[in-house]
């Protein structure tokens, strides 16, 4: 069979699988999908057999150590992906919830109920844990999922779709409803484009060249983000404890993810108290400082940044850092440089906070917290399927209700129009 012709059969799968799927019970997915985060944990030894294999085809092929980092998988971030869904299991069902109900003078009850977005194409790199956590949230919002991830991770892929569909099989959910491309071919990312009578919406993760290209070329929705270059701004009232913490974590705890900062913005007034210990503590744990004239005056071990450091992304060990005059030159400098992101204000002042919260225009705005905790699991959504800077249909981390959309349903007794 040619490849354009198993793209279109894996899609007419998923398709009738996605009607299956639509009506199962909420007693019957959730057991499901607690079975397929004990299946995770008990054939772990097997993922990261299969998971060694792509980490070794990385380093021959030489890719970086952050790249590398979000393709390794080990004990503790398969538990993870085996705890999330089990969260995913606590979360009540949103499909047939009825979200509003009113009625017309007419006597019409017309209401709005929550239904599964149908078939849902995922295209990704490098994350096997996306794998589990974007099945895990299509089948409990009734959707059918098609995961396309890189060719960098598709032994790892691969192992982790048969344990999930063998225990839909031993539930009678029909396996298609986690369905996988499993050839490395890119063209399949383009004949999956085409298919919009089968998909229902397109989600690619990864780089911006990618989400660049499935949005020129995909012929259904496309829900994405480009990139993720988040700030913490400094505010003059704040307190550098808390700023110190928080801007470490944001930077540190894990550099190579999209909710991990690039900017750093410090108020002209505490600059010099908080910005040499501050840049001391990231420089010991290795990171690149690039400051502007006045940072690198007062610190300068730092790298001049240019005009593109602000607009980069690095998902390493690289921190841009510029003093600022006050809040609107902060919030200003987020509106130019930023990706709408994650972003994040210290300060005990109450009306700055808020000023900040009003005027940046990021999917998630933190006040005293750090920007790591933009992710579906940390707000309690189990996991997530992506972090939407989109306004349309969902944005920020996309869980259970955003997997779904609303259907108007109307009661009557013989109304006609007139």
């Amino acid at each position: 069979m040619e490849l354009k012709e198993q793209i279109i059969e894996l899609a007419r799968q998923a398709k009738s699988a996605a009607r299956t799927i639509a009506t199962v019970s909420s007693s019957i997915k959730n057991l499901v999908l607690s079975e397929i985060a004990d299946a995770i944990e008990i054939q772990q030894e097997k993922i990261i057999t299969e998971n060694e294999k792509d980490i070794a085809t990385g380093k021959t092929a030489g890719v970086s150590k952050s790249f590398l980092d979000r393709l390794t998988l080990t004990p503790a971030r398969i538990k993870l992906m085996a705890d999330g869904l089990r969260e995913i299991v606590k979360l009540p069902d949103p499909v047939g919830e009825i979200t509003r109900m009113w009625r017309r003078p007419n006597g019409l009850l017309v209401g709005k109920m929550r239904v599964p977005l149908g078939v849902i194409g995922i295209i990704y790199e490098s994350r096997p844990n996306v794998t589990v956590d974007a099945a895990g949230l299509c089948l409990k919002s009734g959707n059918a999922v098609i995961l396309r991830g890189g060719s960098e991770s598709i032994h790892s892929n691969k192992i982790l779709v048969e344990v999930m569909q063998d225990v839909c099989r031993k539930y009678n959910v029909p396996p298609a409803v986690i369905s996988f491309v499993s050839t490395p071919d890119r063209q399949a990312i383009n004949e999956l484009l085409k298919l919009n009578q089968y998909l229902d919406v397109i989600i690619p993760r990864g780089g911006e060249s990618l989400i660049r290209t499935v949005v020129e070329q995909a012929t259904m929705p496309v829900i994405k983000h480009y990139k993720g270059v988040c700030a913490v701004y400094v505010d003059a009232e704040a307190d550098l404890t808390i700023a110190e913490e928080v801007t470490f974590n944001a930077k540190v705890q894990r550099p190579a993810v999209c909710n991990a900062i690039e900017n750093l913005l410090v108020h002209k007034d505490i600059a010099t108290v908080f910005l040499p210990r501050m840049l001391d503590r990231l420089s010991a744990a290795g990171v690149e400082i690039r400051g502007c004239p006045e940072v690198v005056k007062l610190y300068p071990k730092a790298i001049l940044a240019t005009a593109e450091d602000w607009s980069t992304e690095y998902n390493d060990l690289i921190l841009s850092v510029k003093i600022v005059d006050d809040i609107d030159s902060a919030i200003a400098f987020i509106t130019q440089y930023g990706s709408m992101h994650s972003d994040a204000i210290i300060t005990q002042n109450y009306r700055q906070a808020w000023k900040f919260i009003r005027e940046v225009d990021s999917s998630a705005v933190f006040v005293n917290a750090s920007t790591r905790f933009n992710d579906g699991y940390e707000f309690g959504l189990g996991a997530e399927i992506g972090i939407s800077t989109d306004k349309l249909h969902a944005r920020g981390p996309m869980g259970l209700e955003e997997l779904t959309c609303q259907k108007y349903i109307v009661f009557g007794e013989g109304q006609i129009r007139t």
